[in-house]
């Protein structure tokens, strides 16, 4: 009996692509795209200067959606990255509010360096490109979007 201490990457296992498994195992392993979405936007959220996910609008059509359909807890942890998955390789799109101060061509450096590593150790597929576009400056004197409540204009 062997005890391992962490549980080892996709790639440290032998995995080679989407559909595969360790040699000598038998059956398929399938990962959905929403799969690589979420740890892509976990690992985008844990880089400081990262403000948000998703642009003013989007976040807005995004919470109108999901009111209606009732879809809202799968898609929040997601909300401002899509992605593209194949075979062996998965593209990602993220969608960022950064704080201001933020330098942006390092975070956005920093946000594809942990993107990549996260995406790469837990799923065993390339991440071949990442682009991001920065949607929005939050300033410090802003409130949360949920938190902005305006005064009545008449009584």
């Amino acid at each position: 009996m062997r005890t391992v201490a962490k549980v080892p990457g996709a790639r440290e296992q032998g995995w080679s692509s989407r559909g595969d498994t360790p040699q000598g195992e038998g059956g398929r392993t399938q990962i959905a795209d929403g799969v690589v979405a979420k740890i892509a936007a976990v690992a985008a959220r844990e880089i400081g200067g990262v403000y948000a996910m998703g642009g003013g609008a989007n976040r807005t059509v995004g919470a109108v959606r999901d009111a209606v359909t009732g879809n809202g807890e799968g898609r929040a942890a997601s909300k401002g990255v899509l992605v593209e998955v194949g075979e062996r390789q998965a593209a990602v799109d993220i969608h960022l509010v950064i704080e201001y101060g933020a330098a942006i061509q390092d975070l956005a450096a920093a946000v594809r360096r942990n993107v990549t590593a996260a995406v790469e150790r837990m799923t065993g597929l390339e991440v071949t490109e990442i682009n991001i576009r920065v949607e929005d400056v939050h300033l410090p004197d802003e409130g949360r979007e949920d938190e902005y409540d305006p005064a009545p204009r008449v009584r």
